[in-house]
This record gives structure tokens, C-alpha cells and sequence, in this order.
């Protein structure tokens, strides 16, 4: 989301500099913060390094910039050690993120989400500004009509996403499932991979894992599948994933939670469901689901641009509510 959201800003014609780790492309200034962990249960490190060069780098070049937009869900933390409004885009459910955080915040700090179920769950917070819905640049997925006879899971292997749950509707399909992803340097993330995928993963099984796929490989599977799985056990924010499924003609099957209802439309790009065998059997159901419609339903509410300008427009808001502060 931020390389997708800082392209957008710089073609807008803004400066923009991006604190990252060392290495990392972007389109205006790059802010190399520190390497990237290769050691398990290494974020609490990376993040304390993260805050720190950048609270360093605000202070050697006061007054570059206007405004902060903190996507890393934790900077925010330091707004009140920071000269400019922050403004903070909620990615995960409130349930993630340490309550605490969210008492007494500085005047400074401005917030934001991404779905209309998770702004509910932020309502009793007077600082939460605006809903910016996720966007894509949908010309990088390529259309397609024809579709293989697979299902796919993408994502993050861990337990809260839940690929586990995509293995036993795929058995119940009697249908082959390809899971595609990242087993991430954690502890937890590692243990559940080898307690409860990679028992499936043997010769002869119709489960198949690709790690940390390529572009061109995720983009293949993505437009070739039957249809994309969504089995998160938590109450999702939105789905990158589904928009990214959807660009390419592919329907997505999910549990009827979170910000899923919000970003597939049901019985047109996909199929809601409640359980695990209304999952396996709503690939029966999928020839009322139109490739095209799947496009279209991206096209109209999920481009990176529509989200670019939001983002400007909240920009704006933040930067005139912050100065009627200091005026006050």
C-alpha cells in the first residue's frame, strides 16, 4: 500500500520521501532506516531503529515537510515527539493493535481507516478523520476469461489467515489447491507452517505451495485460478488479495466478516459464505459469476488513483485542522 499510494502521490506531482528499510524502491527520496531483519522475532528491534532515524531525520531538516502519513501502524506512537500533524492509516483490526496506544493522543495526531466495518469498531475515537478504501494499479493484472480448474490461496502463511481452512474446502471440492506466500521470520508463523501445512505438502497430494512467489508467477496463478479462497479467522479490513483476484476476471470465495462484505460483491464478483462446506460448495455456484463484472466492480471503486486523490483531499483536511489548532 505505500509503494502503490507514493507512486500515485508523486505523479500528482508532490515531494514525497519514504522511511524504509535500506534497498527499497520508491519514487522520491528514499530514508534507509536499517536492514532487513533476517533473524526470527526481530520487529520490536526494527521498529525502535525505524522511529529512531526517522525522529533523527525530522530533527536535522526541520520544516521539509508538511505532513506525515505513517502506514507502518506504529510510528504513530511518536507523534507527540514529532513537529508536524501525523497522520496514521489504520491497517489492521483494533483488536491488533495495543489500546493503550490510543489514550491521550497528542493534538497532532490524526487518523484514518480503511473500510467502513473497521471505522465502526474506531468509532468512540474523536481523531479518526476519514475512510480511505485500499486501492490497486489495476493495469498491472492482466484479464483474463479462461480459468483453470485450481483453487488458489494467497497471502501471509500464519495462523489468523488461516490456509489451513482453504486445504479442508479444497478436500471437500475434490478440487486441487494452489497456496502461494511468505512464511514470515516469527516464531509462531514458522511453527504453524510445519504443524499444519506442510503435512499436506507431499507427493501425489493435490495441495502444492509456492514460496514467496514471483511477480510474474502470482500474477499467472492469480488470473489462471477458478477462484481465490479467503479463510481469515479475523476480522479483515479490508483484502488486497481480493481486489487483486478481481482485476484479473478471478471470482473470490470469503467468510462473510470484517470488510470481506464490502469488497466482494456478492453472487457478481464472488460468493459470501458462512462455513466451511457452503466454501467447498460455492465453486458449483460460480457460473453466475462473470470475469468481466469481477473487472469492472475494480475498476469503478478500487484503482490507486481514486485512493491517491482521497488521500489528498484528507491531506488537505488534516493540514487545515492542524493549523485552526495552532491558530487556537
Amino acid at each position: 500500500m505505500l509503494l502503490v499510494l507514493e507512486r500515485e502521490i508523486a505523479r500528482a506531482g508532490h515531494r514525497t520521501t519514504v522511511a524504509a528499510c535500506a534497498g527499497s524502491h520508491i519514487c522520491g527520496t528514499l530514508l534507509p532506516t536499517g536492514a532487513t531483519a533476517k533473524e526470527l522475532d526481530q520487529y520490536e528491534r526494527r521498529e525502535r531503529e525505524h522511529a529512531a532515524e526517522i525522529l533523527r531525520y525530522l530533527q536535522d531538516h526541520p520544516g521539509k515537510f508538511d505532513l506525515i502519513h505513517d502506514k507502518s501502524g506504529s510510528f504513530f506512537r511518536h507523534a507527540s515527539e514529532c513537529p508536524l500533524p501525523v497522520l496514521a492509516t489504520l491497517h489492521l483490526p483494533r483488536s491488533f493493535y495495543h489500546q493503550e496506544w490510543f489514550q491521550g493522543a497528542p493534538p497532532n495526531l490524526f487518523l484514518n481507516c480503511v473500510s467502513q466495518a473497521q471505522a465502526a469498531s474506531f468509532a468512540d475515537l474523536a481523531n479518526v478523520m476519514a475512510v480511505v478504501e485500499n486501492g490497486i494499479d489495476v493495469d498491472m493484472f492482466p484479464f483474463s476469461e479462461r480459468k483453470g480448474d485450481y483453487l488458489f490461496w494467497l497471502g501471509r502463511i500464519c495462523e489468523e489467515k488461516a490456509p489451513h481452512l482453504a486445504i479442508a474446502a479444497a478436500r471437500k471440492a475434490r478440487l486441487p489447491l494452489v497456496i502461494a506466500g511468505q512464511v514470515y521470520p516469527f516464531r509462531y508463523h514458522q511453527g504453524y507452517f510445519d504443524r499444519e501445512i506442510r503435512p499436506h505438502l507431499h507427493d501425489g497430494s493435490p495441495v502444492r505451495y509456492i514460496n514467496t512467489p514471483s511477480r510474474e508467477e502470482k500474477l499467472g496463478l492469480l488470473s489462471n485460478a477458478r477462484m481465490l479462497l479467503l479463510t481469515s479467522t479475523v476480522e479483515e479490513t479490508s483484502s488486497l488479495v481480493a481486489m487483486e483476484a478481481m482485476a484479473c476476471g478471478t471470482p473470490v470465495v470469503a467468510f462473510r466478516r470484517g470488510a470481506f462484505p464490502e469488497v466482494v460483491a456478492s453472487g457478481e464478483t464472488g460468493i459470501l459464505v458462512d462455513t466451511l462446506d457452503e466454501m467447498a460448495t460455492a465453486v458449483e455456484n460460480l457460473q453466475q459469476i462473470s470475469a468481466a463484472a469481477c473487472r469492472a466492480r475494480v475498476d469503478r471503486q478500487f484503482t490507486a488513483k481514486r485512493m491517491a486523490r482521497e488521500y489528498e483531499k484528507l491531506y488537505r483536511q488534516v493540514l487545515s485542522r492542524a493549523s485552526k489548532q495552532v491558530a487556537a
